[in-house]
């Protein structure tokens, strides 16, 4: 099971990675931007935010992600005691929180909860073919002996074409269903990662459809 913290406070970090890094593979990100590159490099089954964190916080870093169609579920840790700010945590996307101080058991107890609520490392296994299969939790994608790690925006669309398989999809749709207003992605970019994604495929599953877009020809389902 995968984690990204995002905690602002070295002190508690510490103390929190040491504990979590005996039971889960944990990655750690002081602020909101370092957490977007790792989430941008990884895939993680569950987000934990500090709210409180420098520049951008951990609920506005949330929505961003919800927005973006991100639906790794998310526990929420917060100083605050305010309902109001549970309510937000909550509306934002957060399914689950955790009030400082609190007992580090406490914390492990909510994120085993979160494994049995969602079912991770229990994700469904698309056979893109007899011999390649795509794994979207873990964003493993093995074709043949060859094993490859998806980043997040490429897990993202290979997905997208996968639950829309034998469909002719445009750029325009991938870029309003994969990306927030604010980071609209070139033509040249989709291309890129249609490119890579064809170099682990092979280079007949993704059909350009000219001037219209892009079609997978998966032949089966998870």
């Amino acid at each position: 099971m995968k984690l990204l913290l995002l905690e602002d406070d070295a002190v508690l970090s510490d103390i929190l990675l040491d504990f979590l890094r005996e039971f889960y593979d944990v990655d750690y990100a002081f602020d909101a931007q370092e957490a977007t590159t790792l989430l941008e490099q990884h895939h993680y089954d569950l987000l934990i935010f500090d709210i409180n964190v420098p520049g951008k916080t951990g609920l506005e870093l949330l929505k961003e992600l919800r927005d973006f169609h991100m639906t790794t579920p998310a526990i929420v840790i917060t100083a605050y005691h305010d309902v109001s700010y549970l309510k937000q945590a909550f509306e934002t996307g957060a399914h689950d929180y955790i009030k400082k101080p609190f007992d580090l058991e406490e914390l492990h107890s909510r994120i085993e909860n979160s494994r049995r609520l969602f079912h991770i490392e229990h994700s469904d296994i698309f056979n893109i073919t007899d011999t390649i299969t795509y794994n979207p939790q873990s964003t493993l994608l093995r074709n043949g002996e060859n094993t490859y790690t998806l980043t997040a925006k490429e897990a993202a669309i290979l997905t997208y074409f996968l639950t829309h398989s034998h469909r002719t999809i445009s750029n325009e749709e991938l870029m309003q269903n994969l990306w927030s207003y604010e980071e609209m992605p070139s033509d040249a970019t989709i291309r890129s990662h249609i490119r890579t994604l064809r170099e682990m495929l092979g280079k007949t599953l993704i059909v350009t459809v000219r001037s219209i877009g892009y079609r997978l020809e998966s032949t089966s389902s998870p």
